[in-house]
């Protein structure tokens, strides 16, 4: 689909929207494996994907897991934007993937030029991330449901 009309996340935002952000950001394209952002990091970008699939992997004291996937109109980065501080979690291209890429000083500009894309945006996050919420507090009363092999 692209990001032009995208319904998947930042539903809020307008194609004219769309065809600002997109011209102030960059094509990169990255190969199976290759991190798109490394947890821990302050790259000061939001990634936007275009094509390709990707994983979300998060490291903590007891591992490393993949605790999501990300495909095209999927957005990655807006932890650390909306939190002005670093990666909570890796994202790895697991195919090719091809990303828009803003920086969040670029991004800044334009809610200052256009305030009714800001406005369209944070509500857009706002929706993702609780949609997120949702789906991780249902998974999470799923695996606390299922019988454990430690009580058996």
């Amino acid at each position: 689909m692209g990001l032009m009309g995208s319904t998947k996340q930042l539903e809020y935002l307008t194609d004219k929207d769309w065809t600002l952000v997109l011209h102030k950001a960059q094509t990169l394209t990255f190969r199976p494996g290759e991190e798109i952002i490394r947890q821990g990091s302050q790259s000061g970008m939001i990634y936007f994907i275009r094509a390709g699939l990707a994983s979300v992997r998060a490291t903590t004291a007891g591992g490393t897991s993949d605790i999501a996937m990300l495909g095209p109109d999927d957005i990655c980065g807006e932890m650390a934007f909306l939190e002005n501080g670093a990666a909570t979690a890796a994202v790895i291209a697991k195919e090719q993937v091809t990303v828009a890429a803003i920086t969040v000083k670029e991004l800044q500009e334009l809610f200052e030029t256009f305030p009714g894309i800001a406005s369209r945006f944070y509500r857009s996050l706002a929706l993702a991330l609780a949609r997120r919420l949702r789906e991780t507090s249902r998974q999470l009363v799923l695996s606390r449901s299922r019988p454990s092999l430690d009580k058996q």
